[in-house]
This record gives C-alpha cells, structure tokens and sequence, in this order.
C-alpha cells in the first residue's frame, strides 16, 4: 500500500498471514511498527514497574512479553495488518496487554462501550467488519450470530481470563517480531457517540496515536518518576489513548483501577503524582472529608475532562488541596486538541494549545462503513490536520 503523502510503502490491508515488511521508498531500508516504537522509545527499562494493581506490580518487560503474546495468537487466528479486532470487554489489565498486542500485531484496535447491547453491537460490527471479536464470555453466543462465517470471536472476562487469554498463554515464549506499520496506517477505530446521527468509526492512524502522546507528555511535563491513577474507562479516548499512551510514552507507571471508586482513589492518592479523571472525579473528591492540602501537597498535575468541569468544583478543589485543575478538550476524532498551561497558577494568559508536532485524526469522511472508509484511506483518500502551538496572551482563561 503506497500512503499519499508520506514517504512509506507498506503491507496494506491484504490478507495473507505473517508479517509484513514497510519499507522506506527512499532508502529501500525496512520500517519498524510506528507507534509502538514510538512509544517505547520512551519505556525506562524491563525492570521498571509499568502498572501497580494491588499487591502485584507488572514491568515494563512482563508488558512486552505479554503483549507479544497477545499479537502472536492475533496472527494465528488469522489476523493480517489492517484487520480490525473488536473488543467489547470489561477494563482489565489484560484488555491493556490485548490493545498493545493489537497495535504489534498490525491490526486495527476497535474498543466497544461495555454497556452496548447485542442489538447495539450488530450495527458496530456490520460497519467495521472485524476479523475478530473479543467479547465477554456471556454474550459470545449472540454476538457469533451476527456476524459472517469465518470470523474469531474470542473471549475475556472481567478478571481477564477466557479464550483470548488462553491463546496468549499458548504463545506466550515464542519469538514475535511487530507488524511493520507506518505512520500513516491505522492503528485504531473509534465509535463517535452519536449526537447528530448515527455514530461513525473514527480511524486514527500511527502518527495521530503517536503524536497526541509525545505532545502532551511534554506539555504536561510527564517522565519517568511520575504514577498516575489510572480509573477511566478503557473503551474511550481518555483513558486508553491519553492515560495510557502517554504513561507509555514517558516510560511512567500507573496504579490501576478497573474503575472509579472514590475511597480507593482517594486511598492511592499518596502514591500518586497525577491524576486524570472526568468532573465527577472532582466533585466526589472536594466532597471527600480526607482531601485536604496535606494529602495531594506531592502531587503535581490533576487533569479534567471529556465533559465540562464547573466553575464552582474548580474553586473548591482549589480552597481544599491548594491546586489547580488544568482542564482539556479533544475529540474522539482527533485526540486532545487544546489543553490549559501547565504551570497556570495565578496566570490569566488563554492558551490555544493545539498540541504541537500533533497530526490530528481526519474525518471520517463519506459513507459505507468504516471498512470502506479504511480502503479508501489505503488508496491515499482523505486529508489530515497538523495542529500549530498557539497563544493568545493576555484574554482571561475563563
């Protein structure tokens, strides 16, 4: 597949097994996996702890070999680069492993809302056609009912147990060498919510994955001494691309939380250095009794978003923890777009900050699915943004 624009040529979305190799059609030499390179440029070393859950830490080398796993049984359920794998699970850290593995493998991560129905779930997997699904073990009936013969459906528990763990276990120890994929092929699909008709399958390539993730590990100023507490849905932007890419991205660690409860958040609170949360995360926190200046004096950056922090929550988390919220907007289609400064305390600066070096996702563009809409990117259709840094000094944030 020759990408429009870019200096690659790689494997497209044909469909024999193995690997493929991209190759610099400048230079004729062979490419690696763009993003999960990209990424691990910045890991900290095998030993160094990627993910506190409980009592067990998990490395950055368990990581790596986990999700080698993961990509080695992809392939041998007949995963080929650009294939989707649909996944329609509870958060887990194994659903972490599966997303990477996904990424190595050279396929097309598409995460499902865990509360979709099966009527819901058979417009999603009619539109992006996956090669397979990984759903909970109690719905894997119904969903191979809907969808053509010769596609893997595959399970995973809320413990991450199931069939596709299984088949991460059986390869888990051989050899796996990552899809060569290049910045302009897809790495992810994500589900609009639908607002203004129905929801259409946002492609986000490499490079859009990528670059979101080195932007904001800088404008946020994260490396490898910071923990964030990682309690968003991994289903989303936020908590799959943002929390977790840029954790990667920095070579950081994160405490895990399969989901949001406040006397546990507010009980790792010590351990942490950042947080990343929604406006409810807040409410609930500045009406904690135990939150209070001396319990997040440590900690360095607390980020909002994905819906409207209000104005009252900022002014009262600020009078309890003597900290600021720095808050954020982006789009399923493009990632984070804008963000407030970091060091914004007592700043009435307005920020554009329209994440530099950041490729935007491109829209959808027109219809028959996002199968479709996936060829016609591979024929070099569709435009991408590049995102500029820019300042307004001097016009108040609010």
């Amino acid at each position: 597949m020759f990408c429009a624009g870019s200096r690659f040529l790689g494997a497209g979305s044909g469909h024999a097994p193995g690997n493929r190799v991209a190759t610099d059609k400048d230079t004729g030499e062979a490419m690696g996996n763009w993003l999960f390179d990209g990424l691990r440029a910045g890991f900290a070393g095998d030993d160094a702890v990627f993910i506190h859950h409980g009592d067990a830490r998990i490395t950055y080398g368990d990581m790596l070999a986990r999700s080698a796993a993961h990509a080695a049984a992809l392939v041998a359920l007949g995963v080929a680069p650009g294939d989707r794998v649909a996944v329609h699970v509870e958060k887990s850290v194994e659903n972490l492993m599966l997303y990477l593995g996904t990424v190595r493998a050279g396929a097309v991560y598409l995460p499902l809302n865990v509360a979709y129905t099966i009527a819901e779930l058979d417009y999603f997997l009619g539109d992006a056609e996956p090669k397979v699904i990984v759903c909970q073990p109690e719905e894997a009936d119904a969903i191979a009912a809907l969808v053509p013969p010769g596609t893997a459906v595959t399970t995973m528990d809320a413990a991450g147990r199931g069939s596709m763990a299984e088949a991460a276990d059986a390869a888990t120890g051989a050899a796996f060498a990552d899809v060569v994929r290049g910045p302009a092929d897809l790495a992810a699909i994500l589900y609009t919510s639908g607002t203004t008709g129905r929801s259409k399958g946002a492609m986000l390539t490499h490079d859009n994955l990528l670059s979101n993730a080195l932007a904001l590990k800088d404008l946020w100023r994260f490396d490898a001494t910071d923990v964030l507490i990682h309690a968003l849905p991994v289903f989303h932007t936020h908590g799959l691309f943002v929390a977790t890419d840029v954790v990667l991205a920095a070579g950081a660690a994160m405490i895990f939380h399969e989901r949001f409860d406040v006397e546990r958040l507010v009980a790792d609170l010590p351990r942490a250095t950042s947080l990343m949360g929604v406006p409810t995360f807040y409410s609930r926190l500045v009406a904690h009794p135990k939150v209070d200046a001396a319990l997040v004096d440590h900690m360095r950056l607390f980020v909002s978003g994905s819906a409207p922090l209000s104005a009252e929550t900022h002014r009262e988390f600020r009078a309890r923890t003597d900290k600021e919220i720095l808050e954020r907007y982006g789009m399923t289609e493009t990632g984070m777009i804008t963000s407030n400064p970091y060091d914004a305390r007592g700043c009435r600066a307005r920020w554009a900050l329209r994440c530099r070096g950041s490729r935007c996702g491109s829209r959808s563009g027109r219809g028959g699915g996002a199968a479709a809409r996936q060829r016609r990117r591979s024929r070099g259709e569709g435009a991408e943004c590049l995102c500029r840094l820019l300042a307004q000094p001097g016009k108040d944030s609010r």
